[in-house]
C-alpha cells in the first residue's frame, strides 16, 4: 500500500514538472531579450572593444619605457694584438703590450622617451577614440530597439494565433450544436444526409485549420523563445487581452524635434565628427615630431681582466623627425579625407529626409490600423446578427443549411480578422513611438 502511494505522489510530482510552465508578459520577454539575445551581448561587447580603444589611445600621453640587456661570450677576444711599447718609447728592450678584450661581457640600457609634439596625432587620435565610444553606445540603442521590437512582434503573434486558437472553439460550439440540430432533424426524416454531411465537412475544415494555427504557434513560440533565451517548450505567454486598453491614436510628436533624438541621426552627426578628426590625423602624419628622453646605462665588460671595464652613466635626448618626401602623398591623402568628409555630410542630409519621411510614414500607417480594428468592430457586429437571423430562420424551416455555415464561417472570419487588426495596431504603435522618442 506504501509503495503504491509513493509511485502515485512520483506521479503526480512528474505531472507538475511536465505541466509546469513559466508565463512571461511582454515586459518580462523585452527584459529576457536584453539579458540573454546574443545580438544584445554582441553590442555590449562591441562597446566594451570601443571603451578599451578609448583607454589604449589615452597611454599615448605618456612616457614609453624601455629596457634592453645584452649578454655575450666568445671563444677568445674580439680584440686581440700586441702594442709596441718599447718601440714607441724608444726602448726597444722592453716587451710589447698584450691587448685582449671584449671576450665577455653584459650591457644593459633602460630608457624613456615622452612625446612633446606630434603633429596633434595623440591629442585627435583621443578625440577620435572617444567619437569610437560614442559610436558604439548609439550602435548598441539601435540594435536594442531593433530587438524588443522584433520580440515584441512574436509575442503579438502569439496572442493573436492564441486568440484564433479560442475563435475556433466557439466555432466548433455553434457547429456542434448545428450538427445536433441537423442530427434530430435527420432522425426525424425532415431532412436528408445530404445536410448531415455538409455539417460534418465544416467540421472537418475547422479542424484542418486548427491543427495549422497549432503548428503555428508551437513555431512563433520557438522564435520568441530563441530570442529571449529560454526553452521553447516550458514557458507561454501572458494571455492579456488585446482589448486591455481602448484603441486610440498616440500622440501625434514634432517630427523635427523627434528627429534630433534618433540614434540614426545623431550617428550621421558623429560620422562626420570622425571624419574630420581623421583629416587632422593625417595632416598630423605630416608635421615634425618632437620627443624628450632620458636613459641609464650599465656596462661590465671584461671583468677581473686587466683590460676589464664596469662602468654606469645617465643620458639625456631629443630627438626631431621632420618628413619630407611624406608630403608628397600626405597630401593627397588630405584631400582624400576631406572628400569623405563631404560625403558624410551628404549622407546626412539625404537619411535626414528619409527618416522624417520614416516617421510620417509610420503616423499614417498607425491611423490606417487604428481604422481597420474599428472597421472590424462594425464587421462582427454584421456577422452576429446574420449567424441570428440564419440560425432563427433555419430554425423555422424557412431557411437553408448552407447559409447557417456561411454566416458562421463568416463570423469566425470577422473575429480573426478583428484579432489580427488589433495586434498589427499594437505592432505600429509601438514602432511609431519608437521612433519618435515616446514611452
Amino acid at each position: 500500500m506504501i509503495r503504491k502511494i509513493m509511485a502515485m505522489c512520483m506521479a503526480s510530482l512528474m505531472t507538475i514538472g511536465i505541466y509546469a510552465q513559466e508565463t512571461y508578459t511582454l515586459q518580462t520577454c523585452k527584459e529576457l531579450a536584453l539579458q540573454n539575445n546574443t545580438k544584445a551581448q554582441k553590442s555590449e561587447l562591441a562597446l566594451e572593444v570601443a571603451r578599451q580603444s578609448k583607454k589604449e589611445a589615452f597611454t599615448k600621453y605618456f612616457p614609453s619605457v624601455s629596457a634592453m640587456g645584452v649578454g655575450f661570450k666568445a671563444t677568445k677576444p674580439m680584440m686581440a694584438g700586441e702594442i709596441p711599447i718599447g718601440a714607441l718609447m724608444g726602448n726597444p728592450e722592453m716587451p710589447p703590450f698584450e691587448l685582449n678584450m671584449l671576450k665577455k661581457g653584459m650591457i644593459g640600457v633602460v630608457s624613456a622617451t615622452q612625446p612633446v609634439f606630434a603633429g596633434g596625432q595623440i591629442v585627435n587620435g583621443n578625440k577620435l577614440a572617444k567619437v569610437g565610444v560614442e559610436v558604439a553606445e548609439l550602435q548598441k540603442s539601435m540594435s536594442e530597439d531593433a530587438l524588443l521590437l522584433t520580440v515584441e512582434q512574436y509575442y503579438w503573434q502569439i496572442v493573436t494565433l492564441k486568440e484564433k486558437m479560442k475563435t475556433i472553439a466557439e466555432a466548433e460550439s455553434l457547429l456542434q450544436q448545428a450538427y445536433q440540430d441537423v442530427n434530430n432533424s435527420y432522425q426525424a426524416g425532415l431532412v436528408n444526409k445530404n445536410e448531415l454531411l455538409k455539417v460534418e465537412l465544416k467540421q472537418n475544415e475547422l479542424e484542418s485549420n486548427k491543427l495549422k494555427l497549432s503548428n503555428g504557434l508551437k513555431l512563433a513560440k520557438m522564435v520568441l523563445a530563441q530570442y529571449i533565451g529560454v526553452t521553447s517548450d516550458n514557458f507561454d505567454v501572458e494571455d492579456p487581452s488585446l482589448m486591455a486598453e481602448e484603441p486610440m491614436l498616440p500622440v501625434k510628436a514634432d517630427h523635427e524635434s523627434a528627429l534630433q533624438q534618433r540614434a540614426e541621426y545623431r550617428l550621421l552627426d558623429k560620422n562626420i565628427e570622425a571624419n574630420k578628426l581623421q583629416v587632422k590625423m593625417e595632416t598630423g602624419k605630416n608635421l615634425p615630431t618632437v620627443a624628450i628622453g632620458a636613459g641609464w646605462n650599465y656596462m661590465n665588460i671584461d671583468k677581473n681582466s686587466p683590460m676589464g671595464m664596469e662602468d654606469n652613466f645617465g643620458m639625456g635626448f631629443v630627438t626631431i623627425s621632420i618628413p619630407i618626401t611624406n608630403w608628397w602623398g600626405g597630401s593627397h591623402a588630405i584631400k582624400k579625407q576631406k572628400m569623405q568628409v563631404k560625403i558624410a555630410e551628404s549622407e546626412k542630409q539625404d537619411t535626414e529626409e528619409l527618416l522624417l519621411i520614416q516617421m510620417q510614414q509610420l503616423w499614417n500607417e498607425v491611423n490606417e490600423a487604428l481604422a481597420q480594428v474599428r472597421l472590424s468592430e462594425k464587421a462582427i457586429d454584421s456577422a452576429v446578427e446574420n449567424v441570428r437571423l440564419n440560425s432563427d430562420y433555419y430554425k423555422a424551416g424557412t431557411g437553408v443549411l448552407t447559409d447557417l455555415l456561411d454566416a458562421q464561417s463568416s463570423l469566425q472570419q470577422a473575429r480573426d480578422q478583428h484579432t489580427e487588426a488589433l495586434a498589427n495596431y499594437r505592432i505600429k504603435q509601438s514602432k511609431y513611438k519608437q521612433v519618435t522618442g515616446q514611452p
